[in-house]
């Protein structure tokens, strides 16, 4: 049988920047990163499979996804560009894992709790607290509920970033970073039920951009 490679992405994030009047644009695996980054206004890391453990120095611990070494490479490449070229980024759940991993962070492998796969990605789970006078408390003002759709979550913190949100057991639910204009979130805002302002917020961040 013939292979036919599949790029796939996720509606709910495109959807979601353009609703707060973003133009999305869907990066590939062929995309010449340090072309195409001079054109953008910002850059959004969504969700998906696990990170390759030896990025972060580890092994395996857990029954992992099967890894995906060209989009980790591609998303470090993203993350270097951007920051070369002080381009904002937004990172959603594997998003964050992402970028505390880029900042030399490593992960909790597997807590399960925290899954849900089995229930509705509607659903909201627990509360999110922010630390006051972050860019987070600024989207969001208040503790907000979200869902919890991921079975891994931030260890040991990566250099230049601050977490700024939590769950409350605790887990890292926030991240900002505190040399470049990066902020990340742990949960899927794109899926919450009655919508979530990070998108709206990022779409207003970066605009200054265009002129």
């Amino acid at each position: 049988m013939t292979h036919i490679p599949v790029e796939v992405f996720f509606q709910d994030y495109s959807r979601s920047i353009s609703e707060a009047g973003g133009v999305p644009v869907l990066i590939s695996k062929e995309t010449d990163i340090g072309e195409v980054m001079s054109h953008l206004d910002g850059v959004m890391l969504p969700g998906g499979a696990d990170i390759d453990p030896a990025l972060y120095g580890a092994v395996p611990e857990a029954d992992l996804m099967t890894p995906e070494s060209d989009r980790d490479a591609q998303e470090i490449e993203l993350l270097d560009a951007a920051a070369t070229l002080g381009v904002p980024v937004l990172g959603i759940c594997r998003g964050l894992q992402m970028i505390n991993v880029w900042r030399g962070g490593t992960l909790n492998q597997d807590v399960p709790a925290h899954a849900c796969w089995d229930e509705s990605p509607h659903l909201l789970k627990h509360e999110v607290f922010f630390e006051s006078g972050s860019l987070l408390q600024e989207v969001y003002e208040h503790p907000v509920s979200v869902n919890s759709l991921h079975h891994q979550t931030v260890d040991r913190i990566g250099h230049g970033l601050t977490a700024t949100a939590r769950s409350p057991e605790g887990v890292v639910e926030g991240l900002e970073c505190e040399d470049a204009p990066v902020v990340a979130v742990q949960w899927h805002p794109e899926l919450l039920p009655d919508g979530d302002p990070i998108f709206d917020w990022f779409v207003h961040w970066i605009r200054p951009r265009r002129c």
